[in-house]
């Protein structure tokens, strides 16, 4: 296999993979461009690569940067703006988990919290709901605070310790 093969296999693996883990096809095929790219990359060069408009380009850039794994860079003597992304994996892993916390673990214990919390007529259908839910809600924030814990290791030494150890 070619390198640009490869580098074209590679990106739209990773863009079918990226909608699975509920991000769009297109965003997760710019990041794995920009990943494996030795250097920033243009939005022109962006576009040309993956055949997409420049609106969804800046669009699916812009939530890239939001997530914080990819950055804008800026080339002495051009004007067009570059972009590249985290290349630490490690990193990139924490910021990622932190994000769908953000996005996705948050607001689902909220809801949890809410509907757990009603208040219940003592049927057994409403006793059912309650504790199904109740259970549920323990279990998601559980996970989601192993999560914080998980992600702060870069902050910890014995974290890191750990990590190196797995490694």
């Amino acid at each position: 296999m070619e390198f640009k093969e490869a580098k074209n296999k590679f990106v739209q693996t990773w863009g079918a993979l990226g909608s699975q883990w509920g991000i769009n096809k297109t965003m997760a095929q710019i990041h794995a461009l920009l990943m494996v790219s030795h250097e920033a990359v243009s939005m022109e060069d962006i576009m040309e690569e993956l055949q997409i408009s420049r609106g969804n380009a800046s669009m699916n850039l812009r939530a890239l940067m939001d997530w914080g794994i990819v950055y804008k860079e800026y080339k002495a003597g051009e004007r067009r703006e570059f972009f590249t992304a985290e290349k630490d994996l490690d990193e990139l892993a924490v910021k990622i988990s932190r994000e769908r916390s953000k996005r996705e673990i948050k607001p689902a214990l909220k809801v949890l919290k809410e509907v757990s919390a009603i208040t219940s007529d003592n049927t057994a259908e409403e006793k059912h709901f309650v504790d199904q839910t109740t259970k549920l809600y323990d279990f998601v924030l559980k996970a989601d605070n192993m999560l914080d814990k998980i992600t702060e290791y870069k902050d910890n030494w014995l974290a890191k310790l750990v990590v190196k150890i797995m490694k």
